[in-house]
């Protein structure tokens, strides 16, 4: 156990920061998916602009790096042209 009563207080905000992080990257990773497993582009074209949004979100608060959200981005949006 800490000895400090900050360390303490550095714990539990960790712990709760960690919960919230987590929550929200896979909220991310499962609209991803949804993304992904689309097959109707016009769908996947009104689908992209809140899944963009949330991965830009996350990269500036460092939840996700932002080259990662750049790559996926990337990736969605090849997708997407090759819906036909």
């Amino acid at each position: 156990m800490a000895n400090h009563k900050s360390s303490v207080k550095r714990i539990r905000q960790e712990e709760k920061r960690r919960l919230h992080n987590r929550y929200y990257a896979k909220t991310m990773r499962n609209a991803v998916r949804k993304l992904r497993a689309t097959t109707d582009k016009a769908a996947a074209i009104e689908l992209f602009p809140s899944v963009q949004k949330a991965l830009d979100k996350l990269a500036k608060v460092n939840v996700i790096h932002k080259n990662k959200a750049a790559n996926l981005k990337s990736k969605l949006a090849h997708h997407i042209q090759k819906l036909a």
